[in-house]
C-alpha cells in the first residue's frame, strides 16, 4: 500500500477534525478521505482477535441492540469481519457515509450498522438499521497518527417522539485505530462503557482495506429509514 497518500479532496472527516486531520498516519488519512469530493469507496476484510461483552446482565442489553443492527451479543475470538465505508447523498440531501461492520461469527452473522453525516461542524453519528439513536462523536489524533473517537451525547428518535437519552441506560465508546507499518494493516480497538456498571461491550482486531471507485452506497448498506434530525 501506498503511505504517500497526501488528501487532496476534503472530507467530512477532514473538516470536522481540522488540523488535527493532517496528523494522521497517511494510510489514515485515506481511509478517512471518504467521501463524495474523493469518489471513492473503503472495503476492509480482517480478523477480530477477540469479540467480548460484559457481566451476564449486559446480555439482554445487547440482544435488544441486535435487533436493529446495532450492537452484537456474541463473543469469540478470531473473527473474520468486513467494514465497508461507501459515500452516498442522504434522502435530505446530506453527504452521509457508511460505517457498516458485519461479523461472521461461528452460528451466525452480525452487524453493526451506522450512517455518519457533518452537522455544524460536528459528526453525527446514527446507529442501527433505521437510524433510532444519534449520537455525538469526538475526533482526534494521537501521538502515534491514530485515530482517537470518543462518543458523547445521545438522542433517541422514533416516529414523532425524540429525547436525550439518558447516559444511565447506554454507554459511552472509545475507539482507536492506527496503522501498522511493519504489518501492513490497520489496527483497531474499541469499548464501550458505562459510567455506572463499568464495561458493556469490545472487541480489537487487524484489517487491511480496498480503495474502489465509488460515488454512491449499495442499497444493502443503507438504513431502512433516515432521521433528519440531528
Amino acid at each position: 500500500m501506498n503511505t504517500t497518500y497526501v488528501q487532496h479532496a476534503t472530507s467530512m472527516f477532514a473538516a470536522a477534525m481540522g488540523e488535527e486531520f493532517r496528523r494522521l498516519h497517511p494510510m489514515l488519512q485515506r481511509r478517512f478521505g471518504v467521501g463524495l469530493a474523493g469518489g471513492y469507496a473503503c472495503v476492509g476484510t480482517g480478523v477480530m482477535t477477540r469479540i467480548r461483552r460484559g457481566p451476564w446482565w449486559t446480555v439482554p442489553f445487547l440482544q435488544i441492540g441486535r435487533f436493529r443492527n446495532i450492537l452484537v451479543p456474541d463473543v469469540g475470538t478470531g473473527i473474520p469481519f468486513v467494514i465497508e465505508n461507501y459515500p452516498y447523498r442522504d434522502p435530505y440531501g446530506r453527504e452521509t457515509v457508511t460505517f457498516v461492520r458485519e461479523f461472521r461469527m461461528p452460528r451466525r452473522r452480525h452487524r453493526f450498522d451506522a450512517t455518519m453525516v457533518l452537522v455544524d461542524g460536528r459528526i453525527v453519528d446514527y446507529l442501527g438499521t433505521h437510524q433510532h439513536l444519534a449520537v455525538d462523536l469526538s475526533l482526534s489524533t494521537d501521538d502515534d497518527g491514530g485515530l482517537v473517537l470518543r462518543s458523547d451525547a445521545q438522542r433517541f428518535y422514533a416516529g414523532p417522539a425524540g429525547f436525550r437519552f439518558p447516559m444511565l441506560f447506554s454507554g459511552r465508546a472509545l475507539l482507536r485505530e492506527s496503522y501498522d507499518d511493519a504489518a501492513g494493516v490497520f489496527r483497531i480497538r474499541l469499548e464501550v462503557r458505562n459510567r455506572v456498571f463499568g464495561f458493556l461491550f469490545g472487541y480489537e482486531g487487524a484489517f487491511r482495506c480496498d480503495f474502489v471507485d465509488a460515488d454512491d452506497a449499495p442499497q444493502r448498506l443503507k438504513p431502512v429509514r433516515h432521521e433528519v434530525r440531528t
